[in-house]
């Protein structure tokens, strides 16, 4: 008796239904127009891979040489004093409310 196998599934296809509509400035417009062009990809294809893009790039922190170097020193320092972290909040607090 053969097995009785299921398929994988994949991830359930979106079907578009939803609309956007933009007002362009011709310049713009031809720029979107021959990035369609080169890349193959429908216009909502685009901006959902540029705006996914964005959202990625805002997400995550990338840091340069230095700016990696400073906040691994300051996070490898022994922490300051108690008293330190009290006085702080107190001056927080009385700037701040």
């Amino acid at each position: 008796m053969p097995s009785a196998r299921k398929k994988p599934t994949g991830p359930k296809r979106e079907y578009k239904s939803q609309r956007l509509e933009l007002r362009l400035a011709p310049s713009a417009k031809k720029v979107i127009q021959q990035a369609m062009s080169v890349s193959g990809l429908a216009a909502g294809d685009l901006a959902y891979e540029a705006a996914r893009r964005i959202l990625d790039e805002h997400q995550r922190m990338v840091l340069s040489g230095a700016d990696r170097d400073a906040f691994l020193a300051a996070v490898g320092r022994k922490p300051s004093h108690p008293r330190v972290w009290s006085r702080a909040l107190k001056r927080h607090r009385h700037l701040f409310g």
